[in-house]
């Protein structure tokens, strides 16, 4: 099927949300997805309960709280949590769960996050749903990309990899701006794509589409700035590629895109013009290039199955013709680009966006092997990649609680 759909070359993607929400099936494949995310959730939350809190959490929370309960910078949250350098998404993030605890209790600001530890045991979970939350939207989202490219085959080995990545694991299971940025970079990307297929045909089913793309990159502006330009560069290209005919409207959209986000990242700064031009004073948005993030993945002894796994579809892409268009060469592109990218301004973890590009490229490229008449041989060398991955996550997991 893989195969087939992307010989006819980029026209097949991911139909409209509404229409899909409309067409939504929890049939055995559904069912099977839906395993892989609670073994991801079950890793989760076996990880935070092990966990111990740290002063890195107290800062995402107490800063949080300070922003919803306390929005003028004058009562505190800019000076007393200092500068925000990537985004203020996770900070909220970590710190809604308390405040709405708080407001049920009847007492919004009175109780600081560190008597809460007292007086709240489950206060550390509360700081990492949002986290837990996102990993889980971004396998979905894995999930229903890759499976609508690839057929079931590419999404299963996809969302396998993806839910037995120690790395994403990892992500959910602390306050940190990296999981929700790798989330709004890839719905960016593929709504993008899906956008683009949609001005094929008529206005009508432009508009929620164009909405839901301003959503997106509001809220990737919000978890990091640069994967809000990396998302703007893509989507333009991808779009420009992909909207034959179309492309007269692309500059009104990036205006309509820019403007949109760029508001939605204003709001996350509570409307103050003070704290908001942080974002363009500091050096969160500096690139640079570096292959050490992207070493130290893939030289990691608990992500060698994914590892193996990536060489295998690199080696097959280039050999087997049949897996050379747009659906695969589109993840491979993103990855290879996020892997060698580095911000030099502030601390980031880049190559864990890749990550979700990567996997929907191992799923496509396997899905089309598994469709020739190696499919037996191929299924249980794929078989042990993924059962490998899994051993070693499931391993790793006292090391990520530490």
């Amino acid at each position: 099927m893989s195969g087939t759909l992307g010989s006819e070359s980029h026209e097949t993607m991911p139909p409209s949300t509404a229409h899909s929400i409309r067409k939504f099936r929890f049939n055995r494949p559904q069912q099977i997805a839906a395993v892989f995310l609670l073994i991801l959730l079950a890793q989760c939350l076996w990880v935070t309960m092990h966990q111990t809190l740290s002063e890195t959490d107290y800062q995402f929370a107490r800063c949080g709280r300070e922003m919803w309960e306390k929005p003028s910078p004058l009562a505190g949250y800019f000076t007393s949590c200092g500068n925000i350098h990537d985004g203020t998404l996770a900070y909220r993030a970590a710190g809604l769960p308390l405040t709405i605890q708080r407001l049920f209790a009847g007492q919004a600001s009175s109780t600081s996050t560190w008597e809460m530890r007292h007086e709240v045991s489950y206060v550390k979970m509360l700081m990492r749903l949002p986290f837990i939350a996102a990993g889980l939207a971004l396998g979905a989202c894995l999930w229903w990309v890759t499976r609508r490219l690839y057929g079931n085959t590419g999404g299963y080995i996809a969302l396998a990899l993806y839910c037995f990545a120690p790395p994403i694991v990892h992500a959910c299971t602390y306050p940190n701006n990296e999981i929700l940025a790798a989330f709004g970079l890839f719905s960016v990307v593929y709504t993008a794509i899906g956008v683009a297929h949609a001005m094929q045909g008529p206005k009508s089913k432009w508009r929620p589409r164009i909405v839901l793309l301003t959503l997106v990159f509001g809220f990737t502006a919000a978890a990091h700035v640069s994967a809000f330009l990396l998302g703007l560069i893509l989507a333009i290209a991808f779009m420009a590629y992909v909207a034959e005919g179309r492309r007269a409207y692309l500059p009104t959209l990036v205006i309509v895109w820019v403007l949109g986000g760029l508001f939605l990242l204003f709001a996350s700064y509570a409307f103050r013009p003070d704290a908001f031009s942080y974002v363009f004073r500091s050096e969160a948005a500096t690139l640079g290039f570096s292959l050490n993030q992207a070493g130290a993945f893939f030289s990691s002894l608990t992500n060698a199955g994914i590892t193996i796994a990536a060489l295998a579809a690199l080696g097959l892409y280039l050999a087997f013709r049949r897996s050379r268009y747009f659906g695969n060469t589109t993840p491979l592109l993103v990855a290879a680009l996020l892997l060698v990218l580095v911000t030099t301004g502030v601390q980031t973890e880049i190559w864990l966006w890749a990550l979700p590009f990567l996997l929907a490229f191992i799923g496509g490229v396997f899905a089309d092997v598994l469709e020739t008449r190696y499919r037996k041989t191929f299924l249980w060398v794929t078989s042990a990649m993924v059962l490998a991955q899994a051993a070693l996550c499931v391993a790793g997991l006292p090391l990520l609680a530490q």
